[in-house]
């Protein structure tokens, strides 16, 4: 007998995967220019650092860390991250973050914790697709907030939570994936007091604040919770190894933290110690400040050369011209479907993300996110006028 799928669980049958994960079966093509992924640039990663710090800790705590561990975290580590997490304005005790597996694991286990079939999620229109396909694994109703250049719009949040009474509202407040935007330094404090007035969770997601070009930090959401409704979900993945899948969740209310934890016991039982110590021992180093300064640099050259190639796409295309972060948004002139001309591309040797899957409602056809951290900046004007002429060919 083979195995069909109406004998999968009713809420998987209908999710269908990353659109990313699934594009990136067409990179191996030789001479492949990919605008597709969010990885940080290899060139940001540092083989050699990471494996001088894993022996050091390896011989300062020998077989503790190839043991089991807490699901809690390890203890020096969600210390650094605490005293790290300062540079954003957030004042957490140890005790209040767990650490992850990547931000993303944050969220599954908020959404775990808190959603139950039907529940409504409020999100960015367009929001970062792994967000929306873990939402959509737990059955939730996904409702999206109108947002513009300074990000979430609060009035038009505020009016959805009145009517649709959301548990969760999901935000990522700087270099927005997919868009590049940030939130505006006076919508903070807003959507802060929206959590805490109403009752509704906040999920911030912020993996990119660090990864800032020009322009001034701005304080996190959470700075201005007042009654722990603001659950920060950072991660180590864009500044040390997206490989080492390490980051955390602050999460200030303990019976929402226990039950996290609780289902991440259920999940791994805990994030690998050795990858924990090693993130733990490179902040206690000070390695990471001059780890950004550099890497920032290289990737504004990056961010500037994919910005001056838009002038050789179709009249009417707009774009953003983000401050930080890994991505560029794009709309074509009316008319053009990104998802249609992704094939053309390809043979062109140039791959990007289709915008419609960062909708939870669909459409935007003509819309398409562009990564620039893959491709050093010589490629990157290469690609882009590849895909200039594939598009006004399509």
């Amino acid at each position: 007998m083979k195995m069909t799928e109406e004998m999968l669980s009713k809420h998987m049958q209908p999710i269908t995967g990353s659109a990313i994960r699934d594009i990136f079966k067409l990179l191996a093509k030789p001479g492949m220019i990919s605008f597709a992924g969010g990885n940080p640039s290899n060139s940001a990663l540092e083989p050699d650092v990471v494996s001088e710090v894993a022996q050091s800790v390896l011989k300062k705590y020998g077989t503790t860390l190839l043991q089991y561990g807490g699901t809690e975290g390890f203890a020096p580590l969600r210390e650094s991250t605490a005293e790290f997490l300062k540079t954003c304005g957030i004042s957490a005790g140890a005790e209040e973050i767990l650490p992850t597996q990547g931000s993303t694991q944050g969220l599954d286990l908020l959404l775990n914790a808190v959603i139950d079939p039907g529940d409504t999620v409020l999100v960015e229109s367009p929001t970062f697709l792994g967000a929306i396909q873990c939402m959509r694994i737990r059955g939730a109703n996904i409702v999206s907030i109108p947002t513009d250049e300074e990000g979430v719009i609060p009035e038009a949040a505020e009016e959805l939570i009145r009517k649709h009474h959301p548990k969760i509202m999901y935000i990522i407040p700087t270099f927005q994936n997919p868009t590049g935007i940030t939130l505006s330094a006076r919508r903070r404090p807003a959507l802060a007091e929206l959590a805490n007035r109403y009752g509704v969770i906040l999920a911030e997601d912020d993996p990119y604040r660090d990864l800032r070009y020009e322009g001034e930090a701005l304080p996190a959401i959470k700075q201005f919770d007042e009654d722990g409704w603001v659950v920060y979900l950072s991660s180590y993945s864009k500044l040390i190894s997206p490989g080492m899948r390490v980051g955390s969740a602050v999460v200030s209310n303990p019976a929402l933290l226990r039950k996290m934890v609780i289902g991440k016991q259920s999940q791994d039982v805990h994030s690998p110690l050795l990858t924990q110590a090693i993130v733990d021992e490179y902040l206690r180093r000070g390695l990471l400040p001059p780890h950004i300064r550099r890497i920032c640099a290289d990737y504004k050259a990056q961010l500037d050369a994919m910005l001056d190639s838009f002038r050789d796409f179709p009249a009417g295309t707009v774009h953003t011209a983000p401050q930080g972060g890994l991505f560029v948004w794009a709309a074509l002139p009316e008319g053009y479907d990104a998802q249609a001309l992704l094939p053309a591309c390809v043979e062109k040797n140039v791959a990007y993300v289709p915008g419609v899957h960062f909708y939870p409602e669909g459409g935007h056809e003509n819309t398409l996110r562009l990564n620039f951290s893959n491709a050093p900046a010589p490629q990157i004007r290469q690609g882009m006028r590849a895909l200039a002429e594939a598009i006004k060919e399509g």
